[in-house]
């Protein structure tokens, strides 16, 4: 089976090498090493600002997204919460579940985030924004400079979930000022799931971090950030994953990560070119991230379409759920992928149609 979701991804074959061997033990100088190499080499690829930290978290993308809003929310905060789908919206359920004051920013699908949407919060108390800047469920990139400007003109603090957009399209942390930048291992990193990574700009770890107090153990930033002084983690961190980042962040590293980025959206363009031979589907006019491809099944025949590929072709596109169950296919383009991979499931989909097989 071939895999074209978004997470976990289809993985280089060196990576395996790493996961196949036995798990060393990580108390040690050497695994101390490398985590200070990965630290430097994330806060790099991310333009980050000088004083900057990394917090290395044993878990999935959701649970750093709730571990910084542990971290960083204070009693006063007033959040707003951009909405576009069911990853946004993970911030507006874990807003209600530690009882944050927020209010929400709903976006229809197909309905492009703009400054406007945004101004009209203006002069309304708001301290904070939460966003993940590439809404997976729908594919919409949104414009982190345009909620940066907002944000500095509100004086708000700037948190990104940006799991499906690192490594796949540009963010630099110090042009758009962000305050916390949210990723994990098993998207355009390519490694098993397991780490998820929150950088943190100098100006919320002073304000929101030093001195807070302890909320979750587990989660509690400062004790990372303390142990990072000494390249460990407090707790047991998924070890191989860790020497797998190591070993991919060198790799990205030889060449630069605008020559990654630049690979992934020349995939992507090529495969938004020959899905248009296809009359049945459409793709939608928002901006999209380099990371996937938005289908739009004109006759509600996503499901079908889908099941049909994994069990006839072998190949595994991410379906969708809830109200876009019946409509949307996302095919992803982050991970180890061709472009001839492209041709494969094009041409799969026209015979589906041409055969009549739906």
């Amino acid at each position: 089976m071939k895999i074209f979701t978004v997470g976990p991804v289809s993985m280089y074959p060196q990576t395996y090498e790493i996961t196949g061997k036995q798990t060393p033990y990580f108390r040690t100088q050497e695994f101390s090493e490398i985590m200070f190499e990965t630290d430097k080499s994330l806060l790099n690829l991310l333009n980050a600002p000088e004083g900057s930290k990394n917090v290395f978290l044993t878990l999935s993308g959701t649970g750093a997204m709730e571990a910084t809003l542990i971290n960083l929310a204070k009693a006063d905060d007033k959040f707003l919460v951009i909405d576009g789908g069911l990853f946004g919206h993970r911030f507006v359920e874990m807003c209600e579940v530690h009882q944050i004051n927020h209010e929400v920013l709903t976006l229809e699908f197909k309905e492009e985030l703009t400054f406007e949407h945004l101004n009209k919060y203006s002069n309304q108390g708001f301290t904070g924004i939460l966003v993940n800047i590439h809404e997976t469920s729908t594919g919409q990139l949104y414009d982190s400079k345009v909620i940066s400007e907002f944000c500095l003109k509100e004086n708000l603090l700037f948190v990104i979930d940006a799991i499906s957009s690192f490594l796949a399209d540009p963010l630099d942390m110090s042009e758009i000022g962000a305050d916390a930048i949210i990723y994990s291992s098993h998207k355009a990193m390519a490694l098993n799931p397991g780490i998820s990574v929150v950088t943190i700009s100098p100006k919320a770890y002073k304000e929101r971090v030093v001195g807070q107090p302890v909320k979750l153990m587990y989660m509690d930033f400062n004790a990372h950030i303390d142990s990072m002084t000494r390249g460990q983690t407090p707790f047991t961190p998924a070890v191989n994953v860790a020497l797998t980042m190591n070993d991919m962040l060198v790799e990205i590293n030889k060449n630069g990560i605008d020559y990654k980025i630049e690979k992934t959206r020349e995939l992507a363009l090529d495969f938004r070119e020959k899905i248009k031979e296809v009359p049945q589907v459409e793709i939608p006019e928002f901006p999209m991230s380099n990371a996937l491809t938005t289908l739009i099944f004109k006759d509600n025949e996503a499901k079908a379409v889908h099941k049909i590929l994994s069990e006839k072709y072998h190949l595994m596109l991410t379906p969708n759920g809830g109200e876009l169950a019946d409509t949307v296919l996302r095919v992803g383009h982050i991970g180890n992928h061709f472009k001839d991979e492209n041709d494969e499931i094009v041409q799969a989909v026209k015979e589906i149609y041409s055969e009549g097989l739906i």
